[in-house]
C-alpha cells in the first residue's frame, strides 16, 4: 500500500476522517483529493442504513492507514452541494481524487464489498491493496475479453462464480461478456439474476450501463447524416443527442462525451437532463480511471459547480 504520510505509522482518525459542510467541501474533498483520494459519505441523521454504512467505512478507511481519507456530509445541512451531485438516494458514496469522482455506489454493503470498494478506489489512485487467486483469475479473464475471446472470458468467468457466487468483479464480467457475444437478452438475464448481496456493486453497475449502451447501438443512426444535421443547425439538441449515441455505437467514445459535454452547456435541462444522464451511463460503463471518465467528469464537473 502506498504510504502517503512519508512514514510508516498510521494517521491520526482525526485526520482521515472530517464532517464537512457547503462552505468547506471544495477544500475537504476537490483540494484535498488533489494529494489522496477522498470518500465522500451522504448521510442523513434520520437514514437507517447510513447508521450502519457510516462506521463500516470508517473501519475500512481508518484500516488503510492514510492511503484513503472519509469525509461525511448531511445532506439535511449541505443541499446544494446534493443537488449539483444530484443524490436522490441516500446513503450515496462517492470516491473522489484530483478533484473528480472516479467510483461511487449507493445503498447499504456488506463488510467485503466496502472494503473492496475501498481498495479499488486506493488503487485507482496508483496505490496497491491486496488481491487472491480468484482475483487473478479475473484479470486472466478480462485479458480474454479485451482480446476478443469472449467465449473463454465467459467461461473463465463462469468458473470463478463456481467458487464464488458473490464475486462482483466476476458476475460483471460474466455479464460484459455475453454483451460482447452480441447475446444481449442472455446478458441482461444474468444481470437480473445477480444475488442481492451484489446487486448494487459499482461491477454490476457497470455491466448493466454496458448492456444499455449496447441495446442503444442496435438503435443508433448514421454518423455522417447526424453530423451533417448538428453542422446545419447547432441549436438542435436531439441531433446532438442522436449523433453521441451514434458516435458511440461506431467506437467513437471520447467524441460521444464531447457531444454530451456541448450539449449540456447548452441546456443542462433538456429532456429532463439527458445529457448528464447519458454522460453518467457512458462513464459508469467505463473503468473509473480511463482517460475519457477522468476528462469527461472534470469538464463535468467544471459546468456543475461554474
Amino acid at each position: 500500500m502506498m504510504d502517503i504520510l512519508g512514514g510508516n505509522g498510521a494517521a491520526p482518525a482525526a485526520d482521515l476522517i472530517k464532517d464537512t459542510t457547503e462552505a468547506e467541501f471544495m477544500a475537504d474533498v476537490v483540494q484535498a483529493s488533489q494529494e489522496v483520494p477522498v470518500i465522500v459519505d451522504f448521510w442523513a441523521p434520520w437514514c437507517g442504513p447510513c447508521k450502519t454504512l457510516g462506521p463500516m467505512l470508517e473501519d475500512a478507511v481508518t484500516a488503510a492507514k492514510g492511503a484513503v481519507k472519509m469525509v461525511k456530509v448531511n445532506v439535511d445541512q449541505a443541499q446544494s452541494i446534493a443537488g449539483q451531485l444530484q443524490i436522490q438516494s441516500i446513503p450515496t458514496v462517492y470516491a473522489f481524487y484530483k478533484g473528480q469522482p472516479v467510483d461511487g455506489f449507493q445503498g447499504a454493503l456488506p463488510g467485503s464489498e466496502i472494503k473492496a470498494f475501498v481498495d479499488r478506489v486506493i488503487e485507482a489512485a496508483g496505490g496497491e491493496s491486496p488481491g487472491g487467486q480468484l482475483d487473478d483469475a479475473v484479470e486472466a479473464a478480462e485479458e480474454m475479453l479485451a482480446e476478443g475471446a469472449a467465449v473463454d472470458a465467459a467461461q473463465t468467468f463462469a468458473a470463478i462464480l463456481g467458487e464464488d457466487a458473490n464475486h462482483a468483479a466476476a458476475y460483471g464480467g460474466l455479464v460484459r461478456a455475453h454483451i460482447a457475444m452480441d447475446e444481449l437478452d442472455k446478458a441482461e438475464a444474468i444481470l437480473n439474476g445477480a444475488p442481492a448481496e451484489i446487486s448494487t456493486h459499482p461491477a454490476l453497475e457497470a455491466a448493466h450501463a454496458q448492456l444499455e449502451l449496447a441495446r442503444q447501438a442496435a438503435d443508433a443512426g448514421p454518423v455522417a447524416e447526424l453530423t451533417a444535421a448538428v453542422e446545419a443547425n447547432p441549436d438542435d439538441l436531439q441531433a446532438r443527442f442522436d449523433l453521441a449515441q451514434a458516435l458511440h455505437a461506431s467506437g467513437q467514445v471520447a467524441e460521444a462525451v464531447d457531444q454530451l459535454l456541448d450539449l449540456f452547456r447548452r441546456d443542462r435541462d433538456w429532456n429532463d437532463g439527458a445529457a448528464k444522464a447519458q454522460l453518467f451511463t457512458i462513464f459508469d460503463a467505463l473503468k473509473p480511471n480511463d482517460p475519457v471518465v477522468l476528462n469527461g467528469r472534470r469538464k463535468l464537473s467544471s459546468m456543475i459547480f461554474a
